[in-house]
């Protein structure tokens, strides 16, 4: 399945899902990784695996609509199935997420519907939960607040830092990411109105927790 990945920092999940599609793991080709930052070292990543990258800079653009109309047209010409957010950092217009909808999927630090936004392992913290973790889902025009495909929970330890939290939840993003992409290239998972199906079952709103997924049985 061609597909197209969208980034703006280190690339961390993008790592996770090139190596999924190295170790034969994840049928997909990932035709392009584009970002909105040139400085991006996700973008070092991608050309290190051979992958074909861009830089579509909205600070090029005088509003919002006309640098999502320019990344639209560099994702179009790839012609992909899925575009993946793995840490793109821009609030997208509607029009933009209408256009991709139900062919967009997204990775969030936290367990939705708690914490949508940035900073989510500061609030946490500040919060006091007991548990924290990260979601896949399907990107809508409300932020953060599509339909949930996996979840994956992680503890909150006495005396964490921000820091503690959110390398603690990266482990778990780099497992649940390429599982949900993987059921959506194997034609498994799709979104229909606002639910959620997985081998045409409807999931629960707040998607699979990983947990609950048998070792034997993620394939």
């Amino acid at each position: 399945m061609p597909v197209v990945i969208l980034i703006s920092g280190s690339g961390s999940n993008l790592q996770s899902i090139i190596d999924g599609v190295q170790a034969g793991d994840l049928p997909i080709d990932i035709r392009a990784v584009i970002s909105n930052q040139a400085e991006a070292h996700g973008l070092q990543r991608a050309k290190a695996a051979g992958i074909h990258t861009e830089v579509v800079n909205h600070r090029d653009y005088p509003s919002r609509e006309d640098f999502d109309r320019a990344l639209q047209a560099a994702i179009d010409a790839h012609e992909p199935a899925l575009v993946i957010l793995a840490g793109f950092m821009r609030i997208l217009s509607h029009a933009f997420v209408e256009h991709y909808l139900g062919r967009m999927l997204n990775i969030h630090p936290a367990l939705l519907p708690h914490f949508p936004g940035l900073n989510t392992h500061e609030r946490a913290l500040q919060d006091g939960v007991q548990e924290h973790g990260a979601t896949v889902h399907f990107v809508t025009t409300e932020v953060d607040g599509g339909p949930r495909v996996l979840q994956a929970r992680v503890p909150v330890r006495a005396g964490d830092s921000p820091d503690d939290l959110a390398a603690r939840v990266l482990e778990q993003e780099h497992r649940i990411f390429p599982q949900a992409i993987r059921w959506f290239a194997e034609g498994r998972l799709k979104m229909q109105y606002d639910k959620v199906l997985l081998d045409d079952k409807p999931l629960p709103t707040s998607g699979i927790d990983f947990a609950d997924i048998p070792a034997d049985s993620a394939d």
